[in-house]
């Protein structure tokens, strides 16, 4: 596979980056998504992510209260696609903005929490290659036992 080369708006995905509260990114070549609540407080600082692949748009938001009671529901989660491989992210400053707004709230451990989620996308990106090589989860669009006529 190919990084797909379908044109990104980089400066449009950094904006939302720095300035949403709730964001999810979906993959195109797997269905995990990384899930970034930037919220905090006092007590608890903001959150990254790798979440399963969500039913609906209130499965999401009931997930995300599962997962920080502390915290209203927020009004919007921001999700945008991510059309290429994981590590194009990181080649394109995209995961540095991803770290830097984490940081920013000036807790101990935002930068391992990223780094973990990195290589959690990472291994499911890899996984999902291998199933594609191997043929686990897919099907073929043709039968190889198909002996063409001449």
């Amino acid at each position: 596979m190919l990084d797909n080369q379908q044109p990104i708006d980089i400066d449009e995905i950094t904006q939302v980056i720095r300035t949403a509260d709730v964001m999810l990114v979906r993959f195109a070549t797997f269905d995990k998504r990384l899930l970034i609540d930037a919220r905090y407080d006092a007590e608890e600082g903001p959150m990254v992510r790798v979440v399963p692949r969500a039913g609906s748009a209130a499965e999401r938001f009931r997930h995300l209260k599962q997962l920080r009671p502390r915290f209203p529901l927020p009004k919007n989660i921001v999700s945008f696609n991510w059309p290429r491989y994981v590590n194009s992210m990181e080649r394109l400053g995209v995961w540095q903005a991803i770290q830097e707004r984490c940081e920013r709230a000036g807790f101990d451990g935002a930068r391992d929490e990223c780094g973990r989620a990195l290589v959690e996308l990472r291994a499911e990106e890899e996984r999902q290659i291998v199933n594609a090589i191997t043929g686990e989860g897919f099907e073929t669009v043709w039968d190889r036992s198909y002996k063409r006529r001449r």
